[in-house]
């Protein structure tokens, strides 16, 4: 007996990358965090699976959680909607695949950025910092208006992200949240 073929195999449920290029979402480790594509670049791979703490540390993600209601199918805010925060800035930059038929890959949804993991890293920081930022304009207290500015003005994305980076220690599978 002839085993089935396995969904995507033949290249039908392809997912098409911002490069033009196309990839199997089976082809997609969960312990992926960039596809090198024959396009020559790196690109950015994020599932529904990983948790916010791949941007923040465990502290910032659950303020993020208890201060953040969401009104959808997720219990709580996480890498979905970090995601779809990204999306909104850069939509023709990120590809996204629902995987929620399909039970041979362990997650439920998929991006690929046309950005490797570590721009997106800085992208994701950068986009909730300004959302901070909107967020602490309507408040009633002017000293945690004041406060919080002066903060932001100190504040370096991109040291921020190298140090997370290297505390997770990015380079294994197996980095774990600090």
């Amino acid at each position: 007996m002839t085993p089935p073929p396995v969904p995507g195999s033949d290249g039908s449920d392809d997912l098409e990358l911002p490069c033009g290029e196309s990839v199997d979402p089976h082809a997609i480790d969960l312990g992926m965090r960039e596809y090198h594509c024959p396009c020559g670049d790196v690109h950015a791979v994020v599932t529904d699976v990983h948790p916010p703490s791949r941007f923040f540390p465990e502290s910032l993600v659950a303020i993020l959680q208890e201060t953040i209601d969401t009104d959808d199918e997720f219990e709580e805010f996480g890498t979905p909607h970090l995601m779809g925060v990204v999306l909104e800035e850069f939509p023709e930059d990120v590809a996204v695949h629902d995987a929620s038929d399909d039970g041979a890959v362990g997650y439920t949804l998929l991006w690929i950025a046309d950005f490797d993991a570590r721009r997106l890293h800085e992208i994701v920081v950068e986009l909730v910092v300004e959302l901070m930022e909107h967020a602490i304009s309507h408040a009633d207290d002017d000293a945690a208006i004041t406060d919080f500015e002066s903060q932001m003005l100190e504040f370096d994305v991109t040291e921020f992200v190298e140090q997370y980076r290297r505390q997770r220690e990015f380079e294994s599978e197996y980095d774990q949240p600090i």
